[in-house]
This record gives structure tokens, C-alpha cells and sequence, in this order.
């Protein structure tokens, strides 16, 4: 069970959690998560993946709130620094308002940053609230006009099953028992559909999760058909970096709104883009 300690104001704050960080990613054709290719970015090894850190964010507003915040919590993050494979990874809160400011440190470095809360109640938005969407079979290279402002991304249901459930938790090192004790989905499951909207859309290089936004309406379950609807919102370049952004609604099983999801990822790192103007015609596959 989590831990919490008592403020001098008598409110009771999650201790500070600590995790062994795993590349769930390493087989992933985002090859951002595979030492050679992250080397020659300028990191040391492969990255953690972004929804992987979240996941262990999601530990704290879990311990404070409980079952509560996956129904109707909200949460936002960013990430900063790289968090690499077999590194420990700490996860501290401090009260924030009515909420939590949440920072992830490892191997010394700040790496992400994030608020979590419960906001008050409001309705969550009709399922139809944005555009559904269904990947190609043939993707198209990941560009300003495959990831133009207005295109849905959607993606194939997804079924978390009991195997995939129990996996997934043992990946993530998670400690909180609430999730296998009522077979409820881990927030950084909900929030990992975001990237698959990317992956089976268009044909990405190497890529890099920035920033989420994320807002509980319902928990998901074992065994529910999730899908995700979604809009791209922006693509620009700051600093070099193609970003995308996008708004996203998940779905259980077509009826009913487990989250809003705001995402933005690097589709086209500066690297790339000044290789590629250094080397045109080069061909840049994931």
C-alpha cells in the first residue's frame, strides 16, 4: 500500500515513491527507445518511454486520492529529461493548491514535471465529440500534410485482458493493489493509446513524447473494447522540432468516455530535419 505522511497542517501527502524505470519500448519501431539510435541524439542510452514516466507519476495522485481519481481526476505532465533503463526513478508530490505538484527525479536530473488533481464535476463529452478515425493500412511518412491540422487519428480497439493487465503491472513495477484487486486499467495504459494514435497512423522516425494532459470521466476495465478518438490541434516547428499536438477522447466500449487526453510528441526531432537538409533524397525510416 502507499504510504502517506502527515503535514504540519494535518494534511496527509503521499510519500515520496521510488521505482526501477523499464523500457517497455525497446521492441518499438519508435527507435528513440533503442541505445544505438538514442546515442547518436546525444543520449545515453535508450529513453524510458514518456507514457512509461507517467505511469509512475500516476502512483501518487493514486496514493491520495485512491479509486477516486481514476473516475474523475485530471493530471498533466512534461517531460524534461531523459529517464533511462535499470535507473531508479523517485516520484515526489507537494501540495500545489487543492492538488499536487509532482516531480520525477533520476540520476541526479529533474526529468518530468506534472500537477495532478480532482477538479470539480462536469459532465464528460459526448463520445461523438470528435472525429473517428481508421489507420491505414498503408501508412503514410509521418509529414506536415499526414499530420495536418484537423485529421482524426484513430486507432484499433484494444483490449486489455487479464494477461496483458498482470504484465503491464510487473513492467511498471507498480506497488498499488488496486488494480489487480478490482481489475481496473492503469492510468498509463489510458494514456499510452495516445501514442498508438501516431504509430498507426503514419510512418515515424525516431520521436519523443513532450507533454499530456489527461482528465478521468470514468475507470476502465479488464476486458472493455477501448478506442480512441481524435484531432490533430497543431503542427509546428519550435526550435527545429516538429511538434505535433492533438486532442483525444478514449472510448470504452463505444459508449462511454473514460478520458480527455491533450498530447504533443517531436514527430521530427531537429536532428533529423538538419540531416536531412544536409543530405536531401536521404530516406529516414522508423
Amino acid at each position: 500500500m502507499a504510504r502517506l505522511v502527515m503535514r504540519s497542517d494535518g494534511m496527509h501527502m503521499p510519500a515520496p515513491y521510488e521505482v526501477r524505470a523499464f523500457n517497455q519500448a525497446a521492441a518499438s519501431e519508435n527507435k528513440i527507445h533503442d541505445d544505438a539510435v538514442a546515442q547518436r541524439f546525444g543520449f545515453k542510452g535508450a529513453l524510458v518511454p514518456g507514457v512509461t514516466v507517467f505511469a509512475y507519476m500516476a502512483h501518487q495522485p493514486v496514493a491520495r486520492w485512491g479509486r477516486a481519481w481514476l473516475g474523475r481526476g485530471a493530471a498533466e505532465c512534461r517531460f524534461l529529461k531523459p529517464v533511462y533503463d535499470g535507473d531508479m526513478a523517485r516520484v515526489s508530490a507537494a501540495k500545489e493548491g487543492d492538488g499536487l505538484a509532482l516531480l520525477v527525479e533520476s540520476g541526479g536530473q529533474r526529468c518530468a514535471t506534472g500537477h495532478a488533481g480532482m477538479p470539480p464535476p462536469r459532465a464528460a463529452p459526448a463520445v461523438d465529440a470528435l472525429p473517428t478515425g481508421v489507420p491505414s493500412a498503408e501508412r503514410p511518412k509521418a509529414s506536415e500534410e499526414s499530420l495536418a491540422v484537423g485529421r482524426a487519428l484513430g486507432i484499433k480497439a484494444f483490449v486489455v485482458d487479464r494477461a496483458l493487465h498482470a504484465t503491464y503491472l510487473d513492467e511498471i513495477g507498480e506497488t498499488e493493489p488496486l488494480y489487480r484487486a478490482e481489475d481496473l486499467v492503469h492510468p498509463g495504459q489510458v494514456l499510452r493509446l495516445a501514442n498508438f494514435a501516431l504509430l498507426q497512423n503514419v510512418v515515424l522516425g525516431p520521436w519523443i513524447h513532450v507533454a499530456s494532459t489527461i482528465r478521468f470521466h470514468s475507470a476502465a476495465h479488464i476486458g472493455e473494447e477501448l478506442t480512441l478518438r481524435s484531432r490533430v490541434t497543431s503542427n509546428a516547428v519550435n526550435k527545429g522540432h516538429a511538434i505535433v499536438t492533438f486532442d483525444a477522447l478514449v472510448v470504452a466500449d463505444g459508449a462511454r468516455v473514460v478520458a480527455e487526453i491533450g498530447h504533443s510528441a517531436i514527430w521530427r526531432p531537429r536532428q533529423v530535419a538538419e540531416a536531412e537538409a544536409a543530405a536531401p533524397g536521404m530516406h529516414h525510416s522508423a
